[in-house]
This record gives C-alpha cells, structure tokens and sequence, in this order.
C-alpha cells in the first residue's frame, strides 16, 4: 500500500466557513490528553516555496461511539494558549526522529 493510501484526510472547515482538507500528519500526547497535528491536503507532494509558510492545526482528540458502538475520533480546535504551549513539544518530537504514535 503506498503512503498516500494510508493518509487519514480530515474534511473541516476554516474561521471563515471555507471548506479546508486536511491530512494527519501526528498523533501525540501531551499531559494526558491526545492531540493530533494537521496540515492542509495537496493532492501532488509539492513543497511550498521557500517564502511561503505550511498552515498548520492542533487539534484535541475526543473519541466518541456511533449508534453501533464504534468508536470514532472527533478533533476539537484548541485554544490560542495551549497551542503556543504545544508548538515547543510538537517541535522537540518531531524532529527528534520520534515516530508517528508521539
């Protein structure tokens, strides 16, 4: 199966109610609680110019159950606060070489 098989894409929507894809890039936990990292989707793994920067989101992971008792993962945006405190961890992690279950 090739990467782009296996990438969870997320469909949402931005403060201004356009619609955004967005792809899984990290599950992590962080006192307790898990959070995930998202980016924007692009269909071609294209790099973005130098001049431009990636969007990224932090969302909280709430797992809930459906009308058959699966267990679904709902993403819930987090504060301004905690996300400035998550960026440092996300930082360390991520480029320490730690593997995608953070």
């Amino acid at each position: 199966m090739s990467e782009e098989e296996r990438l969870d894409i997320v469909e949402g929507t931005d403060e201004d109610g356009n619609r955004l894809l967005l792809t899984v890039e990290k599950y992590f936990f962080y006192n307790g609680d898990e959070y995930v990292l998202l980016k924007e989707y692009q269909e071609k793994a294209q790099p973005a110019p130098p001049e431009e920067r990636e969007t990224l989101y932090v969302m909280r992971v709430a797992v809930s159950r459906d009308e058959e008792g699966e267990e679904i993962e709902d993403f819930e945006p987090v504060e301004e606060e905690l996300a400035q405190r998550l960026i440092p961890v996300i930082r360390a992690r991520w480029q320490g070489g730690e593997g995608q279950e953070g």
